[in-house]
């Protein structure tokens, strides 16, 4: 992902190619390039340096491409016979305002060329601002020393990093690993590590945040938050820190997601969070452009983002003094709230292609899972602290998904929704612990509902007779015609008697044509057999109904709650109240 063999061959190592004759090999990949645009739009840079270290004999080239894909050459060098010498290449940031790269290629003819040491690098600064780390970590103890170790190995990396704060919530410490201490000695008093009572992932971060910005250089400091359970490419720290500590105004700026169990693909860019619909983020362009393979996939087009997710965003200290810290709603919308209140104080987020870390696959965790209970009870907060609630609208647009949910006898799901309702309707209250207790409540609500267990595959016990392969139906044209007609034929007790269903074929229109659907999660572990109960469905279909009638008629006084409690809930003071109670919790 640094540099690719386009023509003969190469040999491909971290900080050295060694181009045999007749060989063309290019830096134009994910790592590989300088997202010039990005540079042009946030900075007054005006000219990039190339350096490398050549020896042999070939040709280096750097290129240019433009917002629509086009290339041109900007400076070249042609060595010959050298021997460990180095070479100066420039290249103007001047014609990338709305997308294009830069990136160098190396060609050779009848003899090799060995180049190493390459360096892009720019005008520093007169001053540069420390950066510090934050991990919130629960229970993943080695991915975090993973990372902590990729850090620790890369000395351009932890000598950029002021400190490293891991705030460890889970009762699987980081600590007790044998390999803690050498890497602690390792990073040379950099790392800081606390532990506390688990107050999600708004409250492991906060704890990081707050400790920083508390510090000697704090009001001078850049936060840089990063998830427990990524694998870092170290150089991302540098790349961040780098166009940060160059940009005109304050920004935050975050590294993309590449997807874990398939490391070349792209999985999240720029998002923009649609509020009315109650959506975190991925915008139709961006979804065209998720999965693909960034080897061979070029980014050209600079995007705009409101939020950039913390599994690695970086943040200054004046948006933390100017608009508080994240909201305690303890898993998930946290980033997302945050990243919108820094926008309308007049803070850009920018997310930086070449700045990645290797998430979990996201496509592969199943949607009915007890972190739904977050997704919809945030989305709500979030959508009336910004001003995109409406009581009609976001109702019929619950009312919808709901009824979904019921058709495709996702019931612990639909249990799931009626209950993240009620606690938005609850008002900032429901806060008032960081969501300490919650977790545990909502686990024991969905247990109460059998299709939200994952079994093994060979312990599913349905006789293939009543498990006929059936071939999924298309999307429905008039998908509010079928599913009423689904939800009729269900209190009909008319449906087929049952199907085996593929994890991406579990459409509610699919699922709900059956009695009885063993459905495979999307995690591809296991399955979940779904059953239909007239009984059960008319239950949670009249609770839903009054919940969601609860929220047309109060939803407006509740969102006007939300906005008066949002300074109480954001501030200092609070969070070290909170802190405060888990210390004393803990001991």
């Amino acid at each position: 992902m640094y540099s690719q063999v386009k023509q003969g061959a190469a040999a491909q190592e971290r900080d050295r190619l060694s181009v045999e004759p007749h060989a063309f090999v290019t830096t134009n990949t994910y790592f590989g390039r300088f997202p010039a645009s990005y540079w042009q739009r946030c900075t007054e840079v005006t000219e990039v340096v190339i350096e490398a270290v050549v020896t042999g004999s070939g040709r280096l080239v750097v290129t240019a491409s433009d917002i629509w894909g086009h290339v041109r050459g900007v400076d070249a060098y042609t060595a010959s016979g050298a021997s460990a010498e180095t070479v100066r290449l420039t290249a103007k940031i001047d014609r990338f305002t709305d997308g294009g790269a830069l990136w160098l290629d190396i060609e050779t003819k009848d003899e090799p060329l060995v180049v190493e040491h390459v360096r892009w690098s720019v005008v520093a600064p007169s001053a540069l601002r420390p950066v510090s780390i934050a991990i919130c970590t629960h229970n993943r103890a080695d991915y975090c020393l993973d990372t902590l170790t990729e850090l620790a190995e890369d000395p351009d990396a932890l000598g950029a990093v002021a400190a490293v704060h891991v705030t460890d919530q889970g009762n699987d410490a980081v600590e007790s690993r044998d390999r803690f201490e050498p890497v602690k000695q390792a990073m040379g008093g950099k790392l800081r590590y606390v532990r506390q009572p688990n107050l999600g992932g708004a409250g492991g971060f906060t704890r990081g945040m707050y400790e920083i910005v508390q510090g000697e250089r704090g009001a001078e400091s850049y936060v840089l938050l990063m998830d427990d359970d990524v694998k870092l490419e170290s150089d991302t720290v540098v790349r961040l820190m780098a166009l940060a500590n160059c940009a005109i105004q304050p920004i935050l700026v975050g590294g993309q997601s590449l997807q874990e169990l398939h490391p070349d693909r792209l999985w999240v860019d720029a998002e923009v969070a649609d509020l009315p619909k109650l959506k975190p983020g991925l915008t139709p362009s961006e979804e065209s452009m998720s999965g693909r393979s960034m080897v061979k996939h070029a980014q050209e087009l600079r995007r705009d983002a409101t939020h950039n997710a913390w599994w690695c965003c970086l943040i200054p200290a004046e948006v933390v003094a100017k608009i508080g810290y994240p909201l305690p709603v303890f898993f998930q919308w946290d980033d997302i709230e945050y990243g919108l209140r820094a926008r309308a104080a007049g803070f850009t987020t920018f997310t930086l292609p070449g700045a990645g870390v290797w998430h979990q696959d996201l496509h592969w965790k199943d949607w009915d899972d007890w972190s739904r209970y977050f997704h919809f009870r945030n989305s709500l907060i979030v959508a009336a602290l910004h001003g995109a609630f409406t009581p009609t609208g976001t109702a019929s647009l619950l009312a919808k998904e709901f009824a979904e949910t019921l058709a495709a006898m996702q019931y612990g799901l639909a249990a799931t929704m009626i209950k993240a309702v009620e606690d938005f309707l609850r008002g900032p209250e429901v806060l008032s612990d960081g969501g300490a207790e919650i977790v545990p409540l909502v686990r024991k609500l969905r247990a109460e509902y059998a299709e939200t267990e994952t079994l093994r595959p060979a312990s599913v016990a349905v006789p293939a007779a009543e498990m006929p392969i059936v071939v999924p139906e298309p999307k429905p044209s008039l998908p509010t015609l079928v599913l009423v007609k689904r939800l009729f034929d269900q209190f009909r007790n008319s449906q087929e008697h049952g199907a085996a269903i593929r994890s991406h074929n579990q459409h509610w229109w699919h699922v709900s044509r059956f009695r009885t659907a063993v459905v495979t999660d999307s995690a591809q572990t296991g399955m979940r057999v779904r059953k239909f109960d007239r009984e059960l469905m008319l239950r949670l279909g009249r609770e839903g109904v009054r919940t969601l009638w609860r929220l047309r008629r109060e939803g407006e006084a509740v969102a006007r709650q939300w906005n008066a409690a949002q300074p109480r809930l954001v501030s200092k003071q609070n969070w070290e109240r909170l802190f405060e109670v888990d210390k004393q919790a803990g001991n």
